[in-house]
């Protein structure tokens, strides 16, 4: 199995998001969750025609597909984690740089309009989810996906994600979701990540 996915490394130390995110918290996370998906997709994709198949090229191929469920939903779960990881930042937050805010006051009339969109659409994302900033045509938009669902499949270009689903908060928040998100929107958000994205 020469093509088989791997666990990408997360861009930051274990204890790096601390006190928003826990060494704890990210050791379950990303080392448990997060690798599920890698071995899950690699043993269910072996042997077949998606065995040498890039990440997106995974979930392109089975998205909406019934049949193929068991791979969309992993290789989307690997790949919506790893976008997750990088869209955060230890010392994130603050002000997006100056081509990123000029197109979020453009679609959102400010940064504080946009951030609260964020939040709303992260807290209200019913049981497991994802609330992204993604560039629709030449406009940027929140939107909230369920489980593993990912904006790519609905010809959105993802700038940054938010994880809500509750293993990504439960162990520092309990049920304290808008806490997290807010949280991540105030002290962990990369937007330097979000802007590379806008390519």
């Amino acid at each position: 199995m020469s093509n088989a996915h791997v666990l990408p490394p997360l861009p930051f130390a274990d204890n790096a998001l601390n006190p928003v995110i826990s060494a704890n918290t990210l050791s379950f996370h990303y080392g448990k969750h997060h690798k599920a998906y890698v071995d899950n997709l690699n043993k269910l994709v072996a042997g077949t025609e998606f065995a040498d198949l890039s990440l997106e090229q995974v979930i392109t191929a089975t998205a909406g597909r019934a049949d193929k469920a068991g791979i969309f939903n992993n290789a989307a779960q690997i790949w919506n984690h790893t976008f997750y990881w990088n869209s955060l930042a230890p010392k994130g937050g603050g002000e997006p740089p100056a081509a990123l805010k000029q197109k979020i006051e453009a679609s959102f009339g400010s940064l504080d309009a946009c951030k609260q969109e964020l939040a709303t659409a992260a807290t209200t994302q019913f049981g497991s989810g994802w609330a992204w900033l993604a560039l629709d045509g030449d406009k940027l938009k929140v939107v909230k996906t369920a489980n593993a669902n990912v904006p790519l499949t609905e010809g959105m270009k993802p700038l940054l994600v938010i994880d809500v689903w509750e293993h990504a908060y439960y162990l520092d928040y309990q049920n304290r979701r808008a806490d997290y998100v807010n949280a991540v929107l105030d002290k962990l958000v990369n937007w330097g990540f979000a802007e590379n994205n806008l390519g």
